[in-house]
């Protein structure tokens, strides 16, 4: 069993690729499907956000996984493999649990830090798991990266002043004009319209939200204390307003040249989406921010908690030594079950001989047999406390895999006084 996980994200690949990789939930059900037909591949995740597509696998062979992920890929993005794998980061092994830990605790982020990323990927993972795409592999991975993230919240101020992609957007607004007497707009109704709103308001601007679903932009706008548009007056809105977000899931622009008129005030316009909203207007007096335009203020960012970033790298590195060491018990505790078991029934064999052939009386059968399981345990003890407490040396595994392959698989059938090749001592 192996880990494999695919990268594309902000570190790595254009804007443009990502806006290739986006998928509705209709999509992913069908990428995820199309994942697990291959025989390499027994559970996937797909975290898709504005900032990274993450293929996150548990699969038998390596090579054979990633070409099949690539191989769905260059159908999905009509790119070459060349090209796709320029565009990404193959992490396997430990380095996929490394690269998992690093992304749920934040600091793979474009903005390290920011708290949206844990519950997307907690999003991500139940829905392949409902829909019986992941199961306990992946599951256990994913519930052991939030341990981390949490750990890592707990013993860092990685995140004591929460920042979000929204928030330094409305930063890059602020380093350029001033607020006052600005009008915003927000359209869609997602988790990052939600932050923008807030923030827009707390500042004392003038906000609105639209939405093609009219009542789910009355409750957002309630929660904010923002106000509604009308969604099919958006061609009017884009040369009213100074300042518009959009965050929406559509997967074509909902703001097209066509709609733009030229006007005397400035216009600051954020498109926050992937595939993005606004088609590149060629009008004076407006400028576009996409998610990438965004990485100088980020990077100031990233340089006030470097700190915290060596510090959350640390937790993640022995996170990731502990997950490893828990697989390694798992697998552990199942054969030593069997050692107990196979010891058991060859102690039960030897009663009922030395009985049978009338070694020791009748009478004291159940005395025979409690003792012989005694004894099966006292020698078995300290055996298997050392297999235990060192299931992440290689010497144990050797010397656990010999005692598994030759006693447990073939039994251990040796006459009295037999010198066996798994143990040091004469049977007796």
């Amino acid at each position: 069993m192996y880990y494999l996980n695919i990268s594309f994200s902000h570190k790595n690949s254009t804007l443009e690729m990502r806006e290739k990789l986006s998928f509705d939930d209709e999509k992913k059900e069908q990428c995820l499907k199309k994942l697990l037909q291959s025989p390499a591949i027994q559970e996937a995740i797909l975290l898709a956000t504005c900032n990274r597509t993450e293929i996150i696998t548990n699969c038998n062979d390596i090579d054979s996984a990633k070409d099949h992920i690539y191989t769905l890929l260059e159908l999905k993005t009509d790119s070459t493999r060349d090209v796709l794998e320029k565009n990404s980061d193959i992490f396997d092994g430990s380095t996929a649990i490394h690269h998992l830990f690093s992304v749920a605790s934040s600091i793979d982020s474009m903005v390290v830090g920011e708290t949206q990323i844990a519950g997307q990927l907690k999003d991500a993972f139940r829905f392949s798991h409902d829909k019986g795409l992941s199961a306990k592999k992946l599951s256990r991975a994913i519930s052991h990266a939030f341990k981390c993230a949490a750990k890592v919240r707990n013993a860092t101020d990685i995140s004591s002043k929460p920042v979000s992609i929204a928030s330094v957007a409305i930063s890059a607004i602020k380093d350029v004009t001033n607020l006052d007497g600005k009008k915003a707009l927000i359209i869609g109704v997602g988790e990052m319209s939600e932050i923008v709103a807030k923030h827009l308001v707390s500042d004392g601007i003038e906000t609105y939200i639209t939405n093609r679903t009219t009542q789910k932009a009355d409750i957002l706008a309630d929660e904010c204390g923002a106000k509604t548009y009308h969604y099919g007056d958006l061609d009017k809105a884009v040369n009213k307003f100074d300042i518009i977000f959009t965050a929406t899931s559509s997967n074509t622009p909902i703001i097209t040249e066509d709609m733009v008129e030229e006007r005397e005030f400035s216009r600051f316009w954020f498109d926050l989406a992937i595939p993005r909203d606004i088609e590149t207007p060629n009008v004076k007096n407006i400028k576009l921010y996409v998610i990438d335009d965004l990485k100088d203020i980020i990077e100031e960012n990233i340089a006030d908690r470097k700190q915290y970033v060596r510090e959350a790298q640390a937790i993640i590195g022995r996170s990731v030594v502990e997950y490893f060491e828990s697989l390694d018990a798992l697998d552990i505790e199942p054969m030593i079950k069997e050692i107990y078991e196979k010891a058991f029934e060859a102690a039960s064999v030897e009663a009922k001989r030395v009985i049978k052939n009338g070694y020791i009386p009748k009478e004291y059968e159940s005395q025979v047999f409690k003792m012989s399981e005694q004894v099966v345990k006292r020698f078995l003890h300290d055996i298997t406390k050392s297999i235990r407490n060192g299931s992440n040396d290689a010497s144990v595994d050797s010397i656990a895999g010999t005692i598994q392959n030759g006693m447990i698989k073939n039994g251990c059938d040796a006459p009295i006084g037999y010198q066996c090749k798994f143990m040091t001592k004469v049977c007796e």
